[in-house]
């Protein structure tokens, strides 16, 4: 159902913020000070005029957005499925008005008519194990990057992040070089937008995925696994902890999967054997 009061706009336009007026305590010490916080709207990804989901993330670069959600998201299997985005700003939040294969679009009606009056406590309206955890994509097996441009990469990293400086909220997604500059990043309150926002930004680009590796500011989630490996990025680093449905997907998949990614220090779970 359509959003009343649509506004188009380009979602590269927005700040991502808003200034407010708080009290902060600091060593007994009571102060009234400005404060930066970050936006967080409702997003609505409609394919072909169907709405699809409602996700909750930052207003910048919805555009790569809706694309890297529906390349990682199996919606579309290559770039070229997907024909394009609309953004309009409603008083609610975004509506992302994407155009994509019939193909494509058939396949995801019948997906959804599948989901259709499940219950229960399942993941997206799973119904079982096999259904909850997709399988991953094998990918190009790589050797590892340096060391050295793993540390430049992680040494760079604050300085790529502008949004998390400004409000202490925002997760980021950068694609590194094999010398370990980072070339591309994109950030979001959420993790895995952030990281799909990159994907989508990457995709436009057409990077060759097997000529530098991501580097995530979170932890290493099996869907930030499944959402790497998906479109063919062979390397992955995280400067917190993978879990142990990471490793052991990006195991299966034949992904470089590096944890800890931290000033003077990273950890190699998995590695091209």
């Amino acid at each position: 159902m359509s959003l009343p009061d649509a506004q188009s706009t380009d979602s590269k336009s927005m700040e991502g913020y808003e200034t407010v007026t708080v009290q902060r305590w600091q060593q007994g010490h009571l102060e009234k000070l400005t404060d930066r916080i970050a936006e967080e709207h409702a997003v609505a990804l409609v394919y072909n005029g169907i709405s699809h989901v409602v996700m909750m993330a930052s207003p910048q670069d919805l555009d790569d957005f809706a694309l890297g959600f529906s390349l990682t998201e199996g919606i579309v299997e290559k770039a070229e499925e997907f024909y394009g985005v609309e953004v309009e700003r409603h008083p609610q939040g975004y509506e992302l008005q994407v155009s994509i294969a019939s193909q494509r679009m058939n396949e995801l009606t019948q997906r959804r008519r599948n989901l259709a009056g499940r219950t229960g406590c399942g993941l997206c309206g799973a119904e079982s194990l096999n259904q909850a955890i997709r399988s991953t994509a094998k990918v190009t097996s790589s050797p590892i990057p340096a060391s050295e441009a793993l540390q430049r990469a992680v040494t760079e990293l604050t300085n790529w992040q502008p949004m998390q400086a400004l409000t202490g909220a925002f997760h980021g997604a950068a694609w590194c070089n094999l010398q370990g500059d980072i070339v591309l990043l994109r950030e979001d309150v959420g993790r895995h937008n952030a990281l799909d926002k990159l994907i989508g930004a990457l995709c436009r680009k057409k990077v060759n995925f097997s000529q530098g590796f991501a580097l995530v500011s979170s932890r290493a989630s099996y869907e930030m696994v499944q959402k790497t490996t998906s479109v063919g990025i062979t390397t992955l680093a995280a400067v917190s902890a993978p879990t142990s449905l990471a490793v052991q997907l990006a195991e299966e998949a034949g992904l470089n999967l590096i944890g800890f990614a931290r000033t003077g220090r990273h950890v190699i779970y998995t590695t091209l054997r």
